[in-house]
Formats: C-alpha cells, sequence, structure tokens
C-alpha cells in the first residue's frame, strides 16, 4: 500500500472560516496529500465569508455558532445526508482533528464500518475554562476527550512534551507525532523591514517585544500585559508590537497603551512582522505545538515562552531563548528584561532559534502521518488494529 491508495475522510471543527494554526496546517497537509495521489474528503463547518479558501473537497457540517464566541461554531450531529456521502466515499481511514459532536459521531461511523481512526490533538482545549472563571470544569473535559481518543486507533500530537502529556492523562496506548513545519520562504531573517518599523512609529534604538496570535484571552494575554506593566514600572527602555485580531483586541488595547496594534498580518507581511521584531513573548499554555513560536525562531528571534507544552519542546532554555514557569510574571519580565539590555545575546539566540529550526521541513513531516495511515489500515487489515484502551492497561 502507498500514499496513492489512501482514502482519508477528515472531520475537523474549523478548516477555513476561522485562520489559526491547526487548520493551516490541516489544510497544508490536505493539499500535500492530493498532490501525492491521496482521495482526501474534509467534513466541517462552513461560512458565507470564509477566512481563506480550502485545499480539497469540503462538505458543509450542520453547526451553531458557540455563545459569547459566535465566530466559532460548534457542529451537531451528522445527518443522514453526511452518512450517505460518507458510505458514497468509503474512506480506507478516518482521521478526526477536533473533539466535538462530529467527532464522536465520526468515530462511532468508523466503529461499525471497521475503519480505522487516527485522532489529531492541535489545541488543550481542557485549559481553556481556567481563563474564563470556570477551572472547575477541566476534569470533565478531560474525561470527554478522553472517551473519545481511547476509541482511536491511535492519536497524534504535534510535539513530544504534548505526547508526555497525553500518556499521563491515558488518552491512548499508541501516541506518535505529528509534527509542524515552517515557510522558510516567507519567515527568514532577511524579511527584517526598519522602513516599515519605522511606519508604525517604532524606534530604530530601542527594543520591540512581539505578540503573535489570535486575540483571546485563553492566549495568555493577561500574563502579557501583567508583565509589560513590570517592564514599564522597572523603567526598562522597551516598545509592544502586536499582531493579530479577535474578540479581545479591545481589552488588549486598554491594558496596553502604548503598544503598537498592527491588525492582521497575513504571507509575507507576516514575515515582516516577525522578523522586525527584536524578541518575541509567548505565555500561552494553551497551544499543543506553538507555531507563532517556531515562526520566530525561523525569523532568527529569540523568544520567552512558557514552560508549557509546545513551546517546552521548541525552545532550547537559554540557547536559543528562556521557559519561564508559566503565569510567573517577575520572571517573564526578568527574561524580557535581560533581552532588552543585551543586543549580541538576542542576536545570539536568535541565530541559534534559526538554526534549530531548519530540521521543520513540511514535507518529512506531512510524509511521516502519510506513513502512520497505513500502519493503522494495515494494522486493521491484519486484524490487530482497534484495540481498547483498557484491554492494554
Amino acid at each position: 500500500m502507498d500514499i496513492s491508495d489512501l482514502r482519508i475522510a477528515l472531520f475537523s471543527g474549523n478548516y477555513n472560516y476561522v485562520r489559526d494554526g491547526a487548520n493551516q496546517a490541516l489544510n497544508r497537509l490536505v493539499g500535500w496529500l492530493l498532490e501525492n495521489g491521496a482521495r482526501v474528503r474534509v467534513y466541517s463547518p462552513t461560512t458565507k465569508t470564509p477566512a481563506f479558501e480550502p485545499a480539497g473537497d469540503l462538505v458543509s457540517l450542520p453547526s451553531l455558532p458557540i455563545p459569547g464566541r459566535s465566530e466559532y461554531r460548534v457542529t451537531t450531529i451528522l445527518p443522514p445526508r453526511i452518512k450517505k456521502d460518507l458510505n458514497r466515499f468509503a474512506p480506507n481511514i478516518v482521521h478526526v482533528s477536533s473533539p466535538d459532536s462530529a467527532g464522536h459521531s465520526a468515530v462511532r461511523w468508523a466503529q461499525r464500518h471497521k475503519v480505522p481512526v487516527l485522532g489529531s490533538v492541535h489545541t488543550r482545549f481542557e485549559t481553556y475554562p481556567r481563563y474564563y472563571n470556570m477551572a472547575f470544569l477541566e476534569p470533565v473535559l478531560e474525561a470527554i476527550l478522553r472517551r473519545l481518543y481511547r476509541k482511536c486507533d491511535a492519536i497524534v500530537a504535534p510535539s513530544d512534551s504534548m505526547a508526555q502529556v497525553l500518556r499521563e492523562q491515558r488518552m491512548s496506548y499508541d501516541v506518535g507525532i505529528w509534527s509542524r513545519g515552517v515557510d522558510k520562504h516567507i519567515f527568514n531573517p532577511d524579511m527584517r523591514d526598519m522602513d516599515w518599523r519605522r511606519s508604525l512609529g517604532l524606534q530604530d534604538d530601542v527594543p520591540v517585544i512581539g505578540f503573535l496570535g489570535r486575540l483571546v484571552m485563553e492566549k495568555g494575554l493577561d500574563v502579557f500585559s501583567d508583565t509589560i506593566d513590570r517592564l514599564v514600572r522597572r523603567q526598562v527602555p522597551h516598545q509592544v508590537l502586536v499582531v493579530g485580531e479577535g474578540p479581545a483586541r479591545s481589552w488588549f488595547e486598554s491594558r496596553l497603551p502604548r503598544a503598537v496594534f498592527a491588525g492582521f498580518q497575513g504571507g509575507t507581511d507576516l514575515g515582516r512582522a516577525v522578523a522586525s521584531m527584536d524578541l518575541f513573548f509567548n505565555p500561552s499554555i494553551t497551544e499543543t505545538f506553538g507555531n507563532v513560536t517556531l515562526e520566530a525562531m525561523a525569523s532568527g528571534v529569540p523568544v520567552v515562552a512558557a514552560r508549557a507544552t509546545g513551546s517546552e519542546s521548541l525552545v532550547e532554555h537559554n540557547v536559543t531563548g528562556q521557559l519561564v514557569r508559566p503565569g510567573a510574571t517577575v520572571e517573564f519580565a526578568d527574561a524580557l528584561q535581560a533581552y532588552c539590555g543585551n543586543p549580541e545575546l538576542r542576536l545570539a539566540h536568535g541565530q541559534a532559534g534559526l538554526k534549530r529550526s531548519e530540521k521543520y521541513s513540511w514535507d518529512r513531516i506531512n510524509r511521516g502521518l502519510a506513513e502512520t495511515y497505513i500502519r493503522l489500515i494495515r494494522q486493521r487489515q491484519a486484524g490487530s488494529g482497534g484495540v481498547p484502551y483498557r484491554a492494554i492497561r
């Protein structure tokens, strides 16, 4: 069996209606699979105003807007038309990338039709409630996730650190890695543009601390702003550049009145924005990989990040950046202050990060996932796939 024999039904909670790192990776995967002869059919909620054109055939799933976060949608049960479409497509593997209702239904369909299932983990959903004063829900969400992933033949995580978390949470007996790559044509030190920086009112001789990501509270906006407050009180010369959009932008602007908000940037504009930073600050703990961290490293920018899944696998402490205990604003401020006052250290760690980023090739990474698909299909054909988790504890 080779890649051209694959028929993949991919279920996503957000394939292209709001742009994020997870669906960018999924679209890149689908494009790569199609180029290599596989057949792919994607099932996801859709909107009339998608963020970008999807790769591959996209089938719209019924969905409802999430209360309070209407830009996102949650799927309902799979209607008969979707099940008929699945039957006609006749996948030889199902890939579930979101633990929503459609994902659970897709796993049940696969079990009935004796089709292997791969689950991919893209974010730490169980940590989200703590950002909305509902941390008591975390054990409940973790139990729901465990119920889904234990029914999969295997699951994959974007980083070694996240894979270890999944093992500790007893999510599956078969946990692999589907990492992330970086586009070196977009993210590289040559994209640095001081004229663009000046056009935003940023000075050449004052270090720029950058934030990149969707402006939502679960990205650690409170920790970021509290840390910047400490730098202000310490009278550390610095400037802040925020790249991204989201529902928490007005809150973030009120907390960082001196920051420059560049809004959404894409393609080469995004590469220019990242390379034009002097250091990158990522306090988030919800990412399973941290695409933005890798993009900063590929741009030759040192990183200060929370010691959490994703960043912990990317950033080498005191070599390519600094890893700090999550939420520790004093320690974050110490790390940022060290970089602000030492351009030689910024350069050394930025160059080390650039070198480390070179091993993240999209072709190698996506080929590895295709090989995982093939392995699971062969295991199922041999009668060794789909072993319940409880059978091997």
